[in-house]
């Protein structure tokens, strides 16, 4: 059962955040559009974020896991985590179960793709080795949360905010360089708080984005819990999930040591940080029902996969890292 008082403080603050960082990422937009042009700036930058939301195209769920050389999971070998996924799309009131699929990595990662009425998850070999069928379903859950939400649709209106933020800044800085012999000879006056501004839009924009990623990922966690009943069983997939990806990543990038990463340039929030959030949302209250999982992984799950993958993740041409 869950804390449902704790569950929508929590909702309510994330999506009141969610809502200011993505305004603040769009007003440093439209100022940046009046800095260079003025009033007609803003307004037509306005409009062209407003049509690029409205008609940029977007890759299928089925093309983006062909990208991660993923493949589908059949019912067969996975009937459990069908079956949740399955109870999952319901009580998320998804018009579609997403797809479930497989990813031949050793990375322990789960992610989805695509809007709530077309959408897939994919899960990795290195997450079915390691996680137990309780802990897979509450990550399955996460994901589902987050196709519920649409988080890749907000997420991807972030990243264009903050890409049209660096190419105007880059553009305002290419005019000053080539303004310079005017500025420095001619004694033309010039606003340095508007330059400050834009030299320093990318980085702020960049750090908004970040923010909000942090947030979907609190809220995911929240829905998740709310999903399952089940807080902690999401609680000790992260868990484990920081102890094996964190102990190989570690020594592939850093051999010796651990660098700690500055919070404010994290996408996912720390996770004792998520841990303690959902710990708070175990009883006493009323909720819904747990998601019933055996005591054990699914053992069909494991006779799909004889022999663990060993490749090391590695980045691709397409820009992905598996």
């Amino acid at each position: 059962m869950l804390d449902r008082e704790r569950w929508y403080e929590h909702a309510a603050a994330n999506r009141v955040q969610s809502v200011l960082l993505l305004a603040a990422m769009g007003g440093f937009l439209a100022l940046l559009g009046w800095l260079l042009w003025g009033a007609d700036g803003m307004i037509v930058l306005i409009a062209t974020g407003a049509l690029l939301v409205l008609f940029t195209p977007t890759l299928t769920p089925h093309l983006l896991m062909r990208m991660y050389r993923a493949r589908p999971l059949p019912r067969a070998h996975a009937a459990t985590l069908h079956a949740a996924l399955a109870e999952l799309a319901t009580r998320a009131g998804l018009g579609t179960v997403p797809t479930l699929y497989y990813v031949p990595s050793r990375m322990v990662n789960a992610f989805g793709v695509g809007r709530p009425d077309q959408a897939a998850i994919a899960v990795t070999d290195g997450l079915l080795r390691n996680l137990d069928a309780r802990e897979t379903i509450g990550v399955l859950a996460h994901e589902v949360s987050h196709i519920r939400s649409d988080d890749m649709w907000v997420m991807g209106l972030a990243d264009m905010f903050s890409r049209l933020t660096g190419a105007l800044s880059l553009f305002g800085q290419l005019l000053l360089v080539v303004n310079l012999p005017l500025v420095l000879f001619a004694a033309v006056r010039i606003d340095w708080f508007a330059i400050l501004i834009l030299i320093l839009a990318p980085n702020i924009s960049a750090l908004a984005q970040l923010g909000l990623s942090r947030t979907r990922e609190y809220d995911a966690d929240l829905n998740a819990a709310r999903l399952t009943g089940d807080p902690e069983g999401l609680a000790r997939a992260l868990l484990k999930i920081e102890r094996v990806q964190g102990a190989w990543l570690s020594r592939l990038f850093f051999p010796g040591r651990r660098i700690p990463e500055p919070s404010l340039l994290r996408t996912h929030p720390p996770t004792a940080e998520r841990i303690r959030r959902l710990m708070e949302l175990q009883p006493p209250a009323d909720g819904w029902a747990r998601v019933v999982t055996p005591p054990a992984p699914d053992p069909l799950v494991q006779a799909l996969f004889s022999d663990p993958v060993r490749r090391v993740p590695r980045w691709h041409l397409t820009g992905l890292w598996h």
